[in-house]
């Protein structure tokens, strides 16, 4: 049986952001504007996900 993934894509500039929502984007794998990454879709990365939700948006589950 194949993982769910989730793709998300960076929407906001951590630029005067607080270190650890710096940090949760880079454990996402995001660092640039509009850079997307496909991660296995798991309790822990929806967490990170909600952290920085007014930084990223959720492109495609599946």
């Amino acid at each position: 049986m194949a993982k769910k993934t989730i793709t998300v894509e960076q929407i906001g500039s951590p630029i005067r952001r607080k270190e650890d929502q710096r940090a949760t984007l880079v454990g996402l794998g995001l660092n640039k504007m509009h850079k997307r990454r496909e991660l296995e879709d798991t309790p822990s990365v929806r967490g990170m996900i909600s952290k920085v939700s007014h930084l990223v948006r959720v492109v495609d589950e599946q």
